[in-house]
Parts: C-alpha cells; structure tokens; sequence
C-alpha cells in the first residue's frame, strides 16, 4: 500500500479541523460540509507571502515586493531579478512550492499574461492558483474558491491596477459556508489523480 501524500494527509487534518467546528450551510440532506487543505490568513495579518515573475514581470514584481514590505509583510522573493529573459514556468513553479510547503502562507506570480504561471502553478498540490485581471476577480477568487496563489498579467494591467487587485485578493477572506463544498471537490480531484500517479 503506497504511503500517504502529504497533499492527502493536510485533507485528513482539514477533515478532522472541520468536524471540531459548528457546521456552516450544509447543502441538502444536512451532509457537512469541510474544511479546505489551508486556512485564509485573517485580512490584515502580517504574513509571509512568496513572490516571483519571469522578465516581463519583473518591474510589476519588484513594486509589489516593495508594497508588501510597506504593508509589513514578509517577502520571499523567488526571482527572476533582472529583465534578461527567461522561463516563466521556473518561477511559477518556485513560488507554488514555498505556498505547498507552508512556508509561505500564500504567493503572487507576475508574467506577460498571468496565464502560464496560474497553469503551471496549479500543478502544485495544494494550489489554487487565480489569475485576476479587475478587483471583483480578485474578491471572487478568495471568497469562492479559496486562492493560495494570485496571478497577474503584466502586459495587460497597469501598476496601480495590478495593486488594487493585489490589496483586494489579500484583505478578502474567504467565505467558507456553501463554498466549502466546492472547494473540497476540487481538493478531491486532485487527489484522484495524486493517487494515480503513485
């Protein structure tokens, strides 16, 4: 019998978290509903939050890291740091990894469009990644589908944008309720496919 992933033993803690606590909108039938695989921290909490773009990103970047530090957050800056080209796969990957671990309790990924680096870091166990592009994305991505991870496109929005976005994603909690159910199918897909690879 193969051993537990540690994306499959972080569901079993949610399970038991979610079974110590009052349920909230259970859906028809009175099934509970449980907690997802990590917690939103509170809004305004100071937090360790992973950063990385490829070069197009790279400005954006280097102004949100700025940002956060003023916010007092703590910031892991997972590159690239200059405008040389590279793959933005590698820094998508990076920032995923510090969210999986928990060494970060969430990440921001800057390239051209936003779209490669929310693919990529969604192959991460554990990740959640949402590529924003407006505040009410942002709002949704936390308080529906439990983001880890924001995703902006460079290219696509402009700084103060990309920062309103940012501001909003991080003091948007997320709603739990009847979302939780939603958000556990989607921890349930990966699994499935977890288990089937090993």
């Amino acid at each position: 019998m193969p051993l537990p992933t540690e994306a499959d033993v972080r569901a079993l803690v949610s399970q038991i978290v979610a079974g110590l606590q009052p349920e909230q909108d259970a859906p028809p039938g009175g099934a509970p509903t449980s907690a997802p695989t990590a917690a939103s921290p509170a809004p305004g909490t100071r937090i360790a939050i992973a950063i990385g773009a490829d070069h197009g990103g790279y400005p954006l970047k280097e102004r949100i890291g700025f940002h956060l530090r003023e916010l007092g957050h703590e910031v892991i800056d997972c590159g690239t740091d200059s405008g040389d080209s590279v793959d933005y796969p590698d820094f998508a990957h990076a920032v995923a990894q510090r969210v999986s671990s928990g060494a970060a309790a969430c990440g921001v990924i800057v390239d051209g469009a936003g779209i490669g680096s929310s693919m990529v870091a969604n192959k991460v166990p554990g990740i959640r990644a949402a590529l924003c592009y407006d505040i009410s994305s942002a709002r949704n991505s936390r308080e529906h589908n439990h983001a880890n991870v924001l995703t902006l496109g460079a290219g696509l929005i402009g700084n103060g944008l990309a920062l309103q976005i940012l501001d909003a994603w991080l003091a948007t909690p997320w709603a739990e309720g009847r979302h939780a159910r939603r958000v556990d199918k989607i921890n349930d897909v990966e699994r499935q496919y977890l288990r089937s690879a090993s």
